[in-house]
């Protein structure tokens, strides 16, 4: 028969606290300062009815306390029976050896209270004894002594457990865990549902993760060949592009210990910690191998060391980076920990820290392409309620150019125009308008212009489209509008093509185009505006490139002054002439091209009346307008794939 009896449970134990130490201090502190002063205090009486104890002769003794001005008077014990010393009968609450007065009161000058004494106690027959002292509080002189200090420790304990990571052990017990690494431990224990299956595009990158997440897996299948488990492997690509979330797919597949932590973690005011966290951090992955740990944004300490030794203010970091790379590959690393991390700023990075034993792979996340961009789409538009008959191969070639994240953004802001029209589902036009609100910015039909200046941004925009459309290499304009949006007052939207190669005719026209805006006003109202400065910085930036950059310029030639990792400092690659030539030649491509777009607008004059004055009418002008206006382009006509607008100040 089973025994049906139950296990008593052991009932846990409270655990110890620093803070009840403290409050039992700060209690005993205060029963002392009762026990010692409040309780059996003496009654109070007056200095005249104190005479008149001392006619009747009820006085034995008599205590002056100089510091503070008070007499204290002991009642003879024939005095202390008297009804009328009913109230003057303190107790010592058994506290042996303390003789409390039955009366004190307070009096004015101390001259002349003795005098007065003196004076009444020549009448009496049995005179009362004086005494005189003086009183001190030592708890409480002692408790002001030590008061800044117990602020000083107090404040320093707090600042403390806020640095070592809040709460947990007491007090004082996060003070000597500042150097315990802060990583987050996800394994089996954690339920993480992010897999690679949630990854949309990124088949490269995807392919070359789980290769490792397999290496984990299935060790023997790749040592039985000799290979090796890399040591590192390092998510390189713009922001948004999906490289945290593929390490949280990372953390979802292994079914291995994942630590994961930003590069800024390690980062800390006092000396040392930064090198000792990386110790740690090691420390855990190794007990706990095979083991995977993330490190976000790894920039933060793996920047390139300096080479001036006198540089003392990026020690903390440097050592934190060398304990960072003996970890990685040095003695003793012999454990199946994989390093994996991610950075846009790969430019900056410590050479040391890219080189193959640590992190052996560099893997490029890219921008998405259209068909990875339609997988994301998908992804992102499945919690929406779309409209039926939603093209998702259109909304991908209506993004190039977007993230990963750009994408997720724009759907939900899609939702929420949808919602705000009250619209049962989300529609075509939404995610257009959505497109509208993240390029452009928010509409600001509140803006009020005067008939002059709507005019003026009319032509500048019509200068825009005008260029664009009688342009060869051009990209094609798809929308016009002089609604403002954001800091711009009017925008034009072009779609080019998704090219990884630019030629030097392709720079040319897009720099005539941009000065179109301005080309117009100059030809039309015979000044110019301040509406081009977004203009003017756009042309800048790509003359110059092509100058400093590409070597598209004769003149300069086949060299390029590109320094993305800031190795020449504030020091120029070249010489006090050359700088001269390269401005020469930025100034002679933009001015060529302003002349250019003169030219142009001059010869279609009467077009970018009649489309300037089609803009006026009605704010917003598309594609069809221009073929309605122009007739068709007079080239062939590309494959829209992008959109990228032309915003004037």
């Amino acid at each position: 028969m089973a025994d049906n009896k139950k296990t008593p449970v052991t009932p846990k134990k409270p655990k110890f606290n620093m803070y009840w130490l403290y409050g039992g201090l700060i209690l005993l502190f205060i029963a002392v300062q009762v026990f010692s002063s409040g309780i059996g205090d003496p009654t109070k009486t007056t200095p005249r009815a104190f005479f008149d104890y001392l006619k009747n002769g009820d006085v034995s003794k008599v205590v002056i306390v100089k510091n503070t001005r008070v007499a204290q008077v002991f009642l003879t014990e024939s005095a202390t029976k008297n009804k009328e010393h009913t109230k003057g009968k303190p107790s010592n609450f058994g506290l042996p050896g303390k003789n409390i007065p039955n009366y004190t009161f307070e009096f004015g000058s101390l001259e002349k209270f003795e005098d007065d004494l003196e004076l009444a106690s020549k009448e009496l027959d049995t005179k009362p004894e004086i005494g005189f002292k003086t009183e001190t509080d030592t708890y409480g002189d002692l408790f002001v002594s030590l008061l800044p200090i117990i602020i000083l420790v107090g404040v320093w304990i707090f600042i403390m457990r806020r640095m070592s990571g809040g709460s947990g052990g007491g007090a004082g017990g996060q003070i000597f865990n500042i150097g315990k690494s802060k990583a987050k431990l996800f394994d089996e224990k954690t339920d993480i549902k992010t897999t690679f299956k949630d990854v949309a595009g990124l088949e490269g990158a995807k392919e070359e993760v789980q290769e490792i997440v397999d290496f984990l897996k299935n060790p023997e299948k790749y040592t039985n060949l000799g290979g090796k488990i890399p040591k590192g492997a390092l998510l390189v690509g713009p922001p948004g592009t999906g490289k945290t979330l593929l390490a949280k797919a990372v953390a979802g597949e292994a079914k291995v210990p994942f630590f994961s932590l930003s590069g800024s973690d390690f980062v800390e005011m006092f000396v040392g910690v930064g090198a000792s966290r990386v110790r740690d951090l090691f420390k855990q992955a190794k007990e706990k191998s095979p083991a995977i740990i993330f490190i976000d944004e790894i920039d933060a300490i793996g920047r390139a060391r300096g080479k001036n030794a006198m540089s003392g203010s990026n020690d903390e970091r440097e050592n934190t980076l060398n304990q960072l790379l003996t970890e990685m590959d040095g003695f003793g690393t012999k454990t199946n920990v994989i390093v994996l991390a991610a950075t846009n700023r790969a430019d900056v990075l410590d050479k040391a820290l890219m080189r193959a034993g640590r992190f052996d792979r560099q893997i490029s996340v890219d921008l998405p392409n259209l068909t990875e961009r339609q997988a994301i789409f998908e992804v992102h538009l499945k919690p929406l309620k779309k409209a039926e008959g939603l093209d998702v191969s259109f909304l991908s070639k209506q993004t190039p150019g977007f993230s990963g994240a750009d994408i997720a953004n724009l759907c939900n802001e899609a939702a929420l125009i949808a919602a705000r029209h009250d619209k049962k589902a989300v529609e075509k036009q939404d995610f257009l308008d959505a497109v509208d609100r993240i390029v452009g910015g928010l509409e600001r039909r509140s803006n009020i212009f005067s008939a002059e200046e709507k005019k003026t941004i009319a032509y500048h925009e019509a200068g825009h489209a005008t260029t664009s459309w009688f342009l060869e290499h051009a990209d094609p304009l798809v929308k016009v509008t002089i609604v403002p949006r954001g800091r711009s007052l009017g925008a034009a939207w072009y779609l080019p093509e998704e090219k990884f190669i630019t030629r030097t005719e392709k720079f040319l026209d897009e720099i005539c185009v941009t000065m179109g805006g301005r080309a117009a006003e100059q030809i039309i109202f015979g000044k110019i505006s301040t509406g081009a400065l977004s203009d003017l910085e756009s042309v800048t930036k790509k003359a110059k490139a092509m100058v400093m950059i590409y070597g598209l310029n004769e003149k300069v030639g086949n060299v390029t002054f590109y320094d993305p990792a800031g190795e020449n400092g504030f020091v120029k690659p070249y010489s006090e002439k050359t700088a001269e030539l390269i401005d020469n030649e930025i100034k002679n491509i933009i001015e060529t091209q302003y002349q250019r777009a003169i030219d142009l607008l001059k010869d279609k004059k009467d077009l970018l009346i009649l489309l300037a004055e089609r803009l006026t009418e009605r704010e917003v002008i598309f594609k069809d307008d221009l073929e309605e206006l122009f007739g068709k382009r007079p080239f062939e006509e590309k494959k829209i794939i992008n959109i990228n607008p032309e915003e004037e100040e």
